[in-house]
């Protein structure tokens, strides 16, 4: 999958589309005549929106930024200056509606929903073989519902765009709840539709797996635990998932799509504008690989001694020092889930995990409460980890526990402020950061939206 990404973005992500979410009309008058029209048309079209969860302001970087950094797990590292510090004000809570991160979150969201509206919208009437159809069909609904929770937690009123976008039609925002509903019911349908896997050449689409993974994670976030333990069930025994025997063997390119993995962003290097800029952004030094290490996404103090003693989580997730080319010890805290050291800066193949087994089994606990099995699962984490069990005697409430658990096992995979929202703890971070003196749960909605939607609400 990956060696065809370039040419299908190219294709179709990127013809006629603007700046603005209003003027997104990505097919062109000869594409109306020329394309659309044949499943290879479609496979290359659903193509197209895998390459789009790739961009700026989706996994690229606008995902770590809204969903990790803005967290008590990483900040924007020394250089406050220049893009940094667009950085610095979303991790300490006082950006603007200016602020280029979460614009490009928003427009690149959009850019990638509209192209999986046109494929739905269309694929009924192409002559296909039918399961080839399903699939195509609950890929889009998959990309588009993966989209819009993030747009929902993270900005709260957005437009619910359903069908394809049309130059003049007024738009219209709705709640975190409706939209959260309404992904329910599409990946309900995308989990039907769905293979359990795919052939070596197909590594990396979305599966029954990855569709139910997300489903459940929505049905929390709706505080229905019993529908979401129904699913998490399906996905434990039924989809043939596990963890790895070690956790350092989930990470570098040798080890991706693995049997623990649910679901990974593609990236891939070799100049073909499919690489990702994870080692580079997060890395504290030249020194440490080809191109710069501009040290953003940085772990925190209070991340650095989330780990207990004896966490091998801890080596294999992130460093508090390296050597220099001199052989010098230099302390610095950085990432290491993403290293590699690609050829050209920013170009590495490293890919993100969005979904893994570990959080499945996490999950469960939390649909189930405090319960002997809820500590099973949680335990099946820790030993993987060297770690001893807890119990109901363990210091510290359930939640408690649970969630630390979720933040050491799940670190820099952009989890931990979705799930301090989902805890209703966002107001702890003001006793965690003292430099932050105020919070909020959502982010503002970009300006130009505001400027070219007149009906639009701001958020506060």
């Amino acid at each position: 999958m990956k060696k065809l990404i370039y040419v299908i973005f190219c294709t179709v992500l990127t013809v006629g589309c603007s700046e603005d979410f209003t003027d997104l009309a990505p097919i062109s008058n000869r594409n109306e005549a020329d394309f659309y029209n044949s499943a290879q048309d479609y496979e290359v079209a659903i193509n197209a929106s895998y390459a789009g969860l790739q961009s700026t302001g989706l996994y690229g970087r606008g995902y770590w930024t809204m969903f990790e950094m803005r967290s008590d797990n990483t900040d924007q590292g020394a250089d406050v200056t220049g893009l940094a510090r667009q950085y610095a004000e979303i991790n300490s809570f006082t950006e603007n509606s200016l602020n280029e991160q979460i614009s490009s979150s928003w427009s690149d969201s959009y850019k990638v929903i509209n192209n999986c509206n046109i494929i739905l919208s269309r694929i009924d009437g192409v002559d296909m073989p039918e399961p080839l159809k399903k699939q195509i069909t609950g890929e889009a609904l998959f990309i588009r519902s993966l989209i819009y929770y993030h747009l929902a937690l993270g900005y709260g009123n957005v437009p619910l765009q359903l069908v394809p976008f049309v130059a003049g039609d007024e738009l219209s925002q709705v709640g975190e709840t409706a939209i959260l509903t309404q992904l329910v019911l599409d990946l309900e349908l995308a989990e039907s539709y769905l293979p359990l896997t795919y052939s070596s050449s197909e590594i990396g689409k979305a599966t029954k797996g990855a569709a139910a993974t997300l489903l459940a994670k929505v049905m929390l976030v709706l505080k229905d635990s019993g529908s979401a333990q129904i699913v998490l069930r399906r996905i434990i025994s039924t989809y043939n998932y596990e963890l790895l025997s070690n956790y350092e063997n989930l990470w570098g390119e040798n080890n991706e799509n693995n049997k623990e993995s649910i679901f990974e962003v593609q990236f891939k290097s070799g100049g073909i504008a499919q690489g990702s800029s994870f080692t580079n952004d997060f890395s504290p030094s030249t020194d440490l690989q080809t191109g710069s290490g501009f040290g953003r996404n940085r772990p925190t103090l209070a991340m650095q001694d989330s780990y207990e003693n004896g966490d091998f989580r801890y080596s294999s997730s992130m460093g508090d020092s390296y050597l220099n080319l001199d052989g010098e010890t230099i302390e610095a805290r950085y990432i290491k889930k993403y290293r590699s050291d690609p050829v050209v800066e920013n170009d590495s193949g490293i890919n993100f995990i969005v979904f893994r087994y570990s959080d499945v089994l996490l999950m469960l606990a939390e649909a189930l409460g405090e319960t002997d099995e809820s500590y099973n699962l949680i335990n099946q984490v820790r030993n993987r980890a060297g770690l001893s069990d807890i119990n109901g005697n363990s210091p510290g409430t359930f939640m408690n526990k649970l969630l630390q658990e979720r933040r050491v096992e799940l670190a820099f995979e952009n989890h931990r402020w979705l799930d301090l929202k989902r805890f209703g703890l966002i107001s702890k971070l003001i006793e965690a950061e003292p430099f932050i003196t105020n919070t909020k749960l959502y982010f503002f909605i970009p300006q130009r939206e505001i400027d070219i939607n007149p009906n639009f609400v701001q958020n506060n």
